[in-house]
């Protein structure tokens, strides 16, 4: 396992980080029992805490300068994609959150794009923020900030609508029973005929005694293809008949999530320095009977739709995602569509960072993503994203940007509204 060290950030490189050491709870704890544990970027949002709080010391801001030369086109659709979700009423349901009402949100998308298509040079740009906008920070896993960026992206499989010798494991819809959240879409359960609410099924229940049987969406080849397409939410899907599915994240049970890759290394199936994503599919060629099984300890299960492909991949939002320029976090803790600035350092191809000081759109969440200590960022589709998304293991920073109220105010009494954004 590579180590690089950038200013005082440790980092982690393996392929497809999400995937395997994923993040059941301390994502660089070692296997032998004498080895320090690292830190608990799992942690849950303490209860009656918020997950943002504003910036007051200048000091403390983020790297505006450096976030500004990098914006570009696809920054410009990301923003777009997000103003056109605001846009759509059933959006005004996952507010307010963190004290931020819909209106604010929506407001500062609108004006972000508007000023970083105005703004001269980065100092007036860093000047209209200054005065124009709220700046908050994730309050990370520790309460100082600390979130560790991975990556994920779109894959592609080949699958079919039909069960066959090939094709022999099942996608499921969203099942009616799943209950979640109507005010964050947080998992509850399983609704029962007497509308009790209990725990969903396990990921072994489900599949073992063919819970869902009847609502299969596809088939793919093996549980290890379903399993990474549950991890990363969305899929592009080679059809056996010729045609192309696309197909994208419907909902999540309410059962924990547990990482396959750190699964495979505490029992000894792979040591952490040779742990890849091929690494796992060897081992799944030679013993997929025992890979299977370690599937299984990872309870959660994610539920799939299809979407048109002119929209894929989509977010949970609904809207296309961008390369790095879509995040996805913690639904039930973070304002959706939001702009937020990431500070990390991103994996190259070679192996080696790069400093990533970016704008991006909160447009997404995964199964692994359940705590203000976790983000995940888009790395794009296919194979070269897929060496990225599994590289990106990394600590930094997450800001949020949301106008001032006097300024949202200010903007309604002129007249502006989504419809003249577009």
């Amino acid at each position: 396992m590579l180590l690089f060290r950038s200013r005082t950030m440790h980092r982690l490189t393996v392929l497809l980080a999400t995937l395997l050491l994923t993040l059941g709870g301390c994502s660089q704890q070692k296997t032998a029992s004498n080895q320090p544990t690292g830190p608990d970027y799992n942690r849950p949002l303490p209860r009656g805490t918020q997950s943002l709080r504003m910036i007051t010391d200048p000091a403390a801001m983020p790297d505006l300068d450096s976030a500004w030369a990098e914006r570009d086109i696809f920054l410009r659709d990301a923003l777009d994609r997000s103003i056109e979700w605001y846009g759509a009423p059933s959006s005004r349901q996952w507010f307010p959150i963190c004290n931020i009402t819909h209106e604010q949100a929506m407001a500062s998308v609108i004006s972000m794009r508007e000023l970083m298509r105005t703004a001269p040079d980065g100092e007036s740009f860093r000047e209209a923020i200054r005065t124009k906008f709220d700046v908050y920070e994730s309050v990370g896993c520790d309460d100082e900030g600390t979130v560790l960026f991975t990556g994920y992206y779109a894959p592609d499989f080949h699958a079919s609508r039909t069960k066959s010798s090939r094709f022999s494991t099942p996608l499921y819809m969203r099942p009616d029973d799943l209950v979640t959240d109507p005010v964050d879409g947080t998992p509850l359960g399983r609704q029962l005929a007497d509308g009790s609410i209990v725990t969903y099924p396990s990921r072994r229940s489900i599949e073992q005694h063919q819970l869902l049987k009847g609502s299969e969406l596809v088939w793919v080849e093996d549980p290890l293809s379903a399993y990474i397409i549950h991890v990363n939410g969305s899929a592009k899907l080679r059809m056996d008949d010729g045609t192309t599915m696309f197909i994208g994240y419907a909902g999540k049970t309410d059962r924990p999530y547990t990482g396959l890759g750190r699964l495979m290394v505490s029992e000894g199936i792979l040591r952490e320095d040779e742990l890849s994503l091929p690494a796992i599919r060897r081992s799944w060629k030679r013993n997929p009977g025992t890979v299977e099984s370690l599937i299984h300890r990872n309870e959660n299960y994610v539920f799939f739709q299809e979407y048109p492909g002119e929209n894929w991949p989509a977010g949970s939002l609904g809207v296309p995602v961008t390369m790095e320029r879509s995040l996805a976090t913690d639904k039930s803790i973070f304002p959706r569509g939001a702009v937020v600035l990431v500070e990390t350092d991103a994996v190259t191809l070679s192996r080696g960072t790069r400093p990533f000081v970016q704008f991006m759109l909160d447009q997404d969440t995964g199964g692994a993503i359940n705590a203000p200590g976790r983000a995940d960022i888009f790395m794009g589709i296919g194979a070269t994203a897929e060496i990225l998304a599994g590289g990106q293991y990394a600590e930094g920073r997450l800001y949020y940007f949301f106008l001032k109220p006097d300024e949202v105010r200010a903007m309604n009494s002129s007249g502006s509204t989504v419809a003249d954004a577009h």
